[in-house]
């Protein structure tokens, strides 16, 4: 499989979990019965809320795991490319086009949120977390101060690199490891979706966050700094205590479903 091959896949894959998952929380999280004006309470809601949204980022990176997994070990973001990096088991020539997919994917699905939500006639661009944005202190969702929210975002990261790390070693059950990342991504966003918003993942914050403004978009330096700070801390910590002996490449030839 040629770099340009898996770089499609990355990109097509932070696609869909940018579509999926801040799509649901757009347009599926605050929706009811009688009304088509997003975010409108009424009496009748059908929302999602918070536990149908980080189940939606969950099910983005199962199904994606399955879909390219083969092709690309199917990182969808910047950070669980540094902590493979770290953890030797992905090439550092390979860091800089992975992310640059990464991130064109999540733009891509950002934009595509922006217009279906636009469609509807009355969603406009305002409150603290506008398409799903991540942010600390007046845009975090529970009013967590920055430093909190820089805590929060690389002990996720930490944990998620962790998960996928173990459940894609050579030693581990095989086939499952998408079923284990996947719930894993399901379950931060449970924790933290009222402190950041949940970001883990730079390619994610940076996507919505082009669209939503400058004030936004200047926040966006913490959701790469916590989720990389996060992910090779795990990578450097498997490597030394815990991972096989082996080189990059076979590494890379042995890539198992990752996200």
């Amino acid at each position: 499989m040629t770099l340009i091959q898996k770089c499609v896949a990355e990109s097509i894959g932070t696609f869909w979990l940018v579509l999926g998952g801040c799509g649901s929380a757009v347009l599926a999280a605050a929706y009811t019965a009688n009304s088509a004006k997003i975010g409108e309470n009424t009496v009748f809601p059908l929302g999602i809320g918070l536990v149908g949204v980080s189940i939606a980022f969950g099910l983005t990176v199962l199904t994606m795991a399955y879909a390219i997994g083969h092709i690309s070990g199917c990182h969808l973001n910047p950070a669980v490319s540094f902590g493979l990096w770290a953890a030797k088991r992905f090439p550092g020539s390979h860091l800089l086009p992975y992310i640059v997919a990464q991130v064109i994917g999540a733009i891509a699905g950002a934009a595509l949120v922006y217009l279906i939500a636009s469609g509807q006639g009355n969603f406009i661009l305002e409150g603290s977390n506008p398409l799903a944005t991540n942010g600390f202190g007046d845009h975090s969702p529970g009013g967590y101060p920055l430093l909190t929210c820089l805590i929060t975002e690389i002990v996720m990261t930490f944990m998620f690199l962790m998960v996928i790390l173990g459940a894609t070693d050579s030693r581990a059950p095989q086939g499952f490891a998408p079923i284990a990342i996947g719930l894993a991504l399901t379950l931060i966003h449970l924790i933290s979706i009222p402190v950041t918003n949940t970001s883990v993942n730079p390619a994610r914050s940076t996507g919505p966050a082009l669209f939503a403004g400058v004030e936004l978009f200047s926040q966006v330096w913490l959701f790469w700094l916590a989720p990389i700070v996060g992910a090779l801390l795990a990578g450097f910590l498997y490597s030394k205590f815990w991972e096989e002996t082996q080189s990059i490449e076979e590494s890379v030839r042995e890539e198992t479903v990752v996200s």
